[in-house]
């Protein structure tokens, strides 16, 4: 029996990396999952996978920074699925690499409205449509950069520090109508985006492995693993928490 099993799970920028492998341990744990991202040909792909390893999935291109996207996306769900019971607000980007008085406005939007007001969006318009259903799990995506400060990633951090108050202000306010809230702060997990990251900055990988006490960066399915659990009733007293996956790299 799986963890997930009568569960309707919606993932946001699940057409790679983290979201992807998320979206895959979910069905495969029993949740019927609705795959959500901008890569039409990448999500339907995916989709497709799922259904034919014998879960049940569909693609819905959706662009968290409009609001007519994430409305429609969150109504796809329900109408086709009949609820809501998970929601991972996952998509983001990282912008580009420069110190706060040379980020530009436009890195700047592009960032914040993908990360914070996409989460924001998220939750806005999956909070209805959970509480039709009986509650729910809502998992969002920060960073440790969201919890201590990274030179040169001055719009991501503040993205992703802003989605960890986000996410304990909702979870308050949820908390007595069968909503939990909880955010994910990662360390480095290697992805597409971090390996693109990584090679466009010299030395990037090595002074990244070298602040992690366990001496390596994080996979996705390590990440996938820990939302699982906040998916799952294994965590039905769990919300408002930022759980940090980082190889000790917050302990030092």
């Amino acid at each position: 029996m799986g963890k997930l099993d009568g569960k309707v799970a919606l993932v946001t920028g699940a057409t790679s990396g983290i979201g992807e492998v998320t979206a895959r341990l979910f069905a495969a744990e029993g949740a019927t999952v609705v795959v959500s991202g901008r890569n039409v040909e990448r999500g339907s792909t995916i989709a497709d996978d799922i259904a034919r390893q014998g879960g049940t999935a569909m693609f819905v291109k959706a662009d968290v920074c409009k609001t007519e996207d994430v409305q429609a996306m969150v109504r796809a769900t329900v109408d086709t699925y009949g609820g809501l019971h998970v929601l991972f607000n996952n998509a983001g980007i990282s912008g580009d690499t420069a110190p706060t008085t040379e980020c530009t406005e436009e890195n700047w939007d592009a960032v914040v409205d993908t990360s914070l007001k996409g989460t924001f969006l998220g939750m806005k318009y999956g909070i209805p449509a959970m509480l039709k259903t009986g509650g729910g799990s809502i998992i969002n995506n920060s960073s440790n950069s969201g919890v201590v400060g990274f030179p040169g990633l001055p719009a991501y951090s503040a993205a992703k520090g802003g989605i960890v108050i986000l996410t304990k202000t909702t979870a308050l306010e949820c908390a007595k109508q069968g909503i939990r809230v909880n955010v994910i702060c990662a360390g480095t997990v290697v992805t597409p985006m971090v390996r693109q990251f990584m090679a466009s900055n010299e030395g990037m990988q090595q002074y990244l492995e070298s602040r992690t006490p366990m001496g390596r960066l994080g996979t996705p399915e390590e990440f996938a693993q820990l939302a699982l659990f906040l998916a799952s009733d294994d965590s039905a007293w769990c919300t408002g928490a930022s759980h940090i996956l980082d190889g000790g790299m917050l302990a030092v």
